[in-house]
């Protein structure tokens, strides 16, 4: 059985759900707007992670649980047994030997990105000349150094990337309150690769807009093709995703002018649908299949992460 987790409204959750059904594979979903009308109880012990989700009335043995889909998202304002519901769960899901896509443990290289950034590098990925401050006059010296340059957020909290120019450069006092990562711009085109167990899925995308997810906002556009990549460097990123321990990964790339790959980050839990709608690739089946294909834990051919 696969175990989907998170919200109704959200487009790669649901997709991934519709696909499963479509596949004809025994599935059930959790949705965390409605925790507090479930249940959760969970055990560990010599044989592994087990327990009992109660869904409606339904008990479902979570040793029976073979593969699970989750993107927690932000919970409900009110109620304690929400909370400790979700907190329950997703220690199961780092503890259990079911496929889990993805482990909340592999997701935190993404809480820091310099920390994400050696590990990149350690995958064979060039990577851009980064500085981390919440000093004004090493930001100032490293833009005379690079002359383009462009911040963003040193977390895994989503945040735009702007470039230093004059006008954000005059609010550059306020960086004493607040680390921020600056990095040197890299020119060229945008290539998201979404990898799916050992599948790559590379999108080009073409736009004015410094940070094509925000294109919209300055009345620009985004165009999205599906592409090829050299063979070594899709390699690279299924063994960059390997050494993160993420099944499903959006790695975000930059074709430079010369031909090289310049790797900014990895997102461990990618709206994968927005990529898929521009390009036309499976990204969301293969992922359902690769689900699917999760062996049965009560085999005992699998083994804990």
């Amino acid at each position: 059985m696969i175990l989907f987790y998170g919200r109704a409204e959200d487009t790669p959750l649901t997709r991934c759900i519709e696909t499963t059904a479509e596949l004809g594979v025994d599935h059930r979903f959790i949705d965390q707007a409605a925790l507090r009308h479930h249940d959760l109880s969970v055990h560990y012990g010599p044989d592994g992670a087990g327990g009992t989700v109660v869904l409606g009335g339904e008990h479902l043995d979570l040793r029976d649980v073979t593969a699970v889909y989750a993107r927690p998202l932000e919970l409900p304002a009110g109620g304690s047994h929400a909370a400790e519901f979700n907190d329950a769960f997703v220690e199961w899901l780092d503890l259990t030997d079911a496929l889990v896509v993805n482990r909340p443990s592999a997701m935190h290289s993404n809480t820091s990105k310099p920390f994400q950034a050696r590990l990149i590098g350690a995958a064979g990925f060039t990577v851009p000349d980064t500085l981390v401050t919440d000093d004004p006059a090493e930001v100032t010296a490293f833009r005379a150094r690079h002359g383009r340059v462009v911040f963003k957020s040193v977390s895994g909290i989503r945040s735009i990337v702007t470039e230093l120019d004059d006008r954000t450069g005059a609010r550059l006092e306020l960086v004493r309150a607040l680390p921020t990562q600056f990095q040197a711009y890299v020119p060229g085109v945008d290539v998201r690769v979404h990898v799916v167990g050992g599948a790559v899925f590379p999108t080009e995308i073409v736009s004015e807009a410094l940070d094509y997810r925000y294109a919209r906002r300055s009345g620009l556009s985004a165009e999205l093709t599906a592409v090829e990549l050299p063979d070594p460097v899709a390699k690279r990123c299924v063994a960059l995703a390997e050494l993160l321990d993420l099944s499903l990964c959006g790695i975000d790339l930059r074709r430079r002018p010369d031909g090289e790959y310049v790797c900014f980050e990895v997102n461990p839990m990618p709206a994968y649908s927005y990529f898929e709608d521009g390009g036309g690739q499976p990204i969301g089946r293969t992922l359902a299949e690769l689900l699917r294909e999760a062996p049965c834990r009560r085999s005992g051919t699998t083994s804990p992460r």
